[in-house]
């Protein structure tokens, strides 16, 4: 590894692991690894599920769900802004008349 990559050591679950990531993704790896155990915490503690290997996995499907609603609503919030955006061109052009353009 060359000096642009930190090496980081983060902690999930009382293990401790060794990573590798760009310096510049070192705070966003920390807070990731923070939200990961954080999340495992949560499941182990639930007494729901029992061994590592399915807390894990339970952290990492409830995270992509999460993943995929917030994605869903951005979505849905572009083309609320898209729709907005087509509205008010469509004012302007009206209030202006057909071949004139505003100039900024």
């Amino acid at each position: 590894m060359s000096e642009t990559f930190a090496h980081v050591s983060i902690k999930i679950l009382g293990k401790e692991y060794q990573v590798a990531c760009p310096i510049e993704e070192k705070a966003a790896l920390l807070a990731s690894a923070e939200l990961l155990n954080k999340k495992m915490q949560d499941i182990r503690n639930s007494g729901k599920v029992l061994g590592l290997d399915r807390v894990a996995v339970m952290a990492a499907l409830n995270m992509a769900n999460e993943l995929i609603k917030r994605t869903d609503e951005d979505r849905q919030l572009k083309d609320i802004v898209d729709l907005r955006i087509r509205a008010m061109r469509e004012r302007l052009d009206s209030a202006l008349g057909p071949g004139q353009q505003l100039s900024l």
